[in-house]
């Protein structure tokens, strides 16, 4: 199981960014996808789901409005797209699995992680 996060960098406070999880190594569908981030000491936090196999989704409520999350099935892949951003967004953001489907959104329900990826925002 292989979870690669790209997208982050430098943005000022109020753009966008969106971020990319592709995903290699089991069978995309039958998997929970999340999103966190860990702000410098600060706790790493669950920003996002997605249940491939129902489309349900989570996010907290800091990002709501904001972020949208999305799965593309075929080509194993969940992005993050992230707008109107502001300095409290910074962090190292991971992409995370499961298998099942639902709702999941502490990092302990997760079995696969990504590397992460910065995401600064600049005020």
């Amino acid at each position: 199981v292989q979870l690669v996060e790209s997208g982050g960098g430098l943005v000022q406070a109020g753009g966008s960014l969106r971020l990319s999880c592709a995903a290699s190594g089991f069978t995309f569908d039958d998997y929970v996808i999340g999103w966190f981030r860990q702000a410098p000491g600060k706790e790493r936090e669950g920003v996002s789901c997605i249940s491939s196999r129902d489309g349900r989704t989570y996010y907290v409520d800091s990002v709501k409005g904001r972020f949208t999350i999305s799965s593309d099935n075929a080509k194993n892949t969940v992005n993050l797209q992230m707008n109107s951003l502001k300095p409290e967004d910074t962090a190292v953001y991971y992409c995370a699995a499961v298998r099942g489907f639902g709702i999941f959104y502490k990092d302990y329900q997760y079995n696969y992680w990504g590397q992460g990826t910065q995401v600064t925002v600049s005020s």
